[in-house]
Formats: C-alpha cells, sequence, structure tokens
C-alpha cells in the first residue's frame, strides 16, 4: 500500500504506519530473519504459588509435545522447546524452593503447565 498525497499534512504518520504495517507482515510471514526465539520475542509465562504448589504456565505456541523438554533445579525450571520454525528457552526463578521430581506437566493447544510441591528447606533447631 503506497500513498502518493505529497502534499498531504498527515504524509509522515502515514508513512509511519505503513512502515510499520510493512515490518508486521513481513514479520509474520518470515521474511525479514527476525527474532524466533520465542521466549525472547514476548512469550508469555505465568508464576502462580499458592501454600502447597507452585504453577508455571506458558504459552508455546506452534511446538509438539515431543519437542518439549523441562527441567527443574528446585530453585528454577528451565524450558526447552525446538522446531524447524521456533526455539523456546526459558529460566524461571521459582518464588519458592520446590521438589523438582514432584513436576508434574502438561500441555494443551500450545499451553504448557507444570506444577511442583513446595518444600520447606528449613529444619527445625532444638536448643539444648
Amino acid at each position: 500500500m503506497r500513498r502518493d498525497d505529497r502534499d498531504d499534512p498527515f504524509d509522515d504518520i502515514f508513512r509511519e504506519i505503513e512502515r510499520m504495517m510493512d515490518e508486521m507482515m513481513g514479520d509474520a510471514q518470515g521474511l525479514d530473519g527476525g527474532d524466533q526465539s520465542g521466549f525472547s520475542s514476548g512469550t508469555h509465562v505465568d508464576v502462580h504459588e499458592n501454600d502447597d504448589t507452585i504453577r508455571v504456565i506458558a504459552d508455546l505456541p506452534g511446538v509438539e509435545k515431543e519437542d518439549i523438554s523441562i527441567k527443574c533445579d528446585g530453585e528454577h525450571v528451565t524450558i526447552s522447546a525446538h522446531t524447524d520454525t521456533r526455539e523456546y528457552d526459558e529460566r524461571v526463578a521459582l518464588p519458592g524452593h520446590v521438589d523438582a521430581r514432584s513436576g508434574d506437566a502438561t500441555y494443551n493447544n500450545g499451553v504448557l503447565e507444570v506444577a511442583f510441591e513446595r518444600t520447606n528447606n528449613s529444619t527445625n533447631i532444638d536448643v539444648q
């Protein structure tokens, strides 16, 4: 779409809108070789917590369940997914300590949900 009204007082505005539209359309068609790195390009990740569990919910559109890798060290969860057209890599700091072996993950319609049981790393010390 090109306008040719050189005397139009709104020409600068329309030019900027055209530039943004061209940029968006190029991104949508993959013509500009832009960043396809998943999380770093704005993928939504939420962390929810209650007294017993911590849940991490991430949008991973365009990947298959088999392409997803999840690792947890008790304080962070790392989510990776790689396909021919997309790469997602994110390390999320958890708001508390979790039992890494308690992780339970589901993936449905592009949404990954991982739930962990909280652990209490502190111990009571008896005073003698």
